[in-house]
């Protein structure tokens, strides 16, 4: 399953908050992306934080793994994630339009 991933800063948070934990957290990133939790990841262009697209078997999993960051252990992100589908309406594109 194909997942969005957003980090979600928690009340109190701060980047001057975050920054002990940057180190770990990079580290743990690149062990999730080479286990193929992570498929791709952004940051953000309208806040600080990333956006992960992610695969896993459920949002369930994707969940107990996302909770493992460093910053979300210290209680500093969450996370907020959104299945995703395949897009399905390119039929509509083809459809008569009676023209």
């Amino acid at each position: 399953m194909k997942l969005l991933c957003l980090d979600v800063p928690q009340p109190g948070a701060s980047l001057e908050k975050y920054q002990p934990h940057m180190q770990d957290e990079v580290r743990h990133s690149w062990q999730m992306y080479k286990g193929g939790l992570i498929r791709d990841i952004y940051f953000r262009q309208d806040r600080p934080g990333v956006a992960i697209i992610a695969e896993a078997e459920s949002v369930e999993a994707a969940k107990k793994a996302l909770a493992q960051f460093p910053l979300a252990r210290a209680g500093l992100i969450g996370w907020e994630v959104i299945p995703l589908g395949p897009f399905t309406n390119w039929d509509a594109l083809f459809a008569s339009t009676g023209a």
